[in-house]
């Protein structure tokens, strides 16, 4: 369920928010899903504890979980999200980047577009 590569360059934590926020997008995870506690999911993806409460802490600093203490951290609904202007821009900056790599390999405007699409379709229908 959760796509954690210990031979990426990128932070286990970072890999533990990216799949949480995919199987959002997805609907595999719905608002007021119960997530596995911290324990529990750092003995899933055979990581420290503590990777994975980074993991849930930036998480919830986003608005995309809550904790209710003596229950547990569960999904945040779409609607709850404030929209984080700095995150945004970061993104989009980092599409723009992808952008101009994608037309220095031959891409034409259509062409990333359609891969665009891709993605979006694979992000609403689990399909990869």
């Amino acid at each position: 369920m959760f796509n954690i590569n210990i031979m990426s360059d990128k932070p286990i934590y970072e890999q533990i928010i990216d799949s949480i926020k995919e199987l959002s997008l997805k609907h595999i995870l719905k608002p007021d899903d119960k997530l596995p506690s911290v324990r529990q999911m750092a003995s899933m993806l055979s990581v420290n504890p503590n990777t994975v409460s980074k993991a849930y802490q930036e998480l919830e600093r986003q608005k995309i979980i809550y904790t209710v203490r003596g229950r547990g951290t569960f999904m945040s609904a779409y609607s709850e999200r404030p929209i984080d202007y700095e995150r945004l821009e970061k993104a989009l900056e980092g599409l723009r980047n992808i952008c101009v790599e994608l037309v220095h390999l031959g891409y034409d405007k259509n062409k990333i577009y359609e891969e665009i699409d891709k993605i979006q379709l694979g992000i609403e229908g689990g399909i990869k």
